[in-house]
């Protein structure tokens, strides 16, 4: 089965052997792969809407894998039990989103040994409150898919060793290992803060000017630790 290039990124990530749960599936295309490439025995796939949970009930039963797909209709972590799944995967929603999931159910996420990551916005947002409640970042890379960059984070329980708030929005594993798409990366993040910028420049207030500083500070700081222009 084919895979698109995102949810490629997110299934090299899940241990073979492991029980995954992929909270909020849409179509279950990841479960589906999963199951079928071998590398999970059984998947649990939830979603809290109707309809993409119809939509993943009908590719799983096409695929006839009905018996080792667990669907659960759901809101994110409550449809689970503690340990019932090893790798938490929760993919194509923003940062805090994910990191509101994951606090909400702390007795689930704590039973995991693995997290998968996929946020759409505010990486750094996520990355600052997994190193703050006990999870290490692993591992991370960037994919590129259908001309967008996503970024993909795998934490284990341990001690994340980067405090420094830019560096956990640029992403310390990504700068560690120079991930091949990161000039990219950076120079889309440093425009995004350039029309940031803009605006603050326009707005004629003490709090915007200073607001300002720290934008440009940031700026000169991503061009510099990643060359990007």
């Amino acid at each position: 089965m084919g895979l698109a290039k995102r949810l490629a990124a997110i299934a090299a990530y899940v241990p073979a052997g492991s029980v995954a749960a992929d909270i909020g599936t849409d179509h279950a295309f990841l479960p589906v792969f999963l199951v079928q490439e071998g590398i999970c025995a059984r998947v649990i796939a939830t979603d809290i809407k109707p309809g993409p949970f119809a939509a993943a009930q009908r590719r799983v039963a096409e695929a006839k894998l009905t018996g080792k797909i667990d669907l659960r209709l759901g809101n994110g972590l409550e449809a689970l039990q503690p340990g019932e799944a090893g790798v938490l995967v929760l993919a194509g929603m923003g940062g805090n989103t994910i990191r509101e999931i994951l606090a909400a159910a702390p007795g689930v996420t704590r039973a995991a040994g693995r997290l998968v990551l996929q946020p759409m916005a505010d990486p750094g947002d996520l990355r600052a409150w997994l190193a703050a409640n006990g999870w290490r970042i692993r591992d991370e890379r960037l994919v590129e898919d259908s001309g967008k960059i996503y970024v993909v984070i795998m934490a284990e329980p341990g001690r994340e060793e980067t405090s420094d708030p830019f560096l956990l929005e640029l992403g310390p594993r990504l700068l560690e290992k120079q991930d091949p798409l990161l000039g990219r990366y950076a120079a889309w993040l440093a425009g995004m803060y350039e029309q940031a910028l803009a605006g603050l420049e326009r707005a004629n207030s003490a709090a915007a000017g200073a607001k300002a500083q720290e934008v440009r500070t940031k700026i000169a700081r991503i061009r510099g630790i990643t060359g990007c222009r």
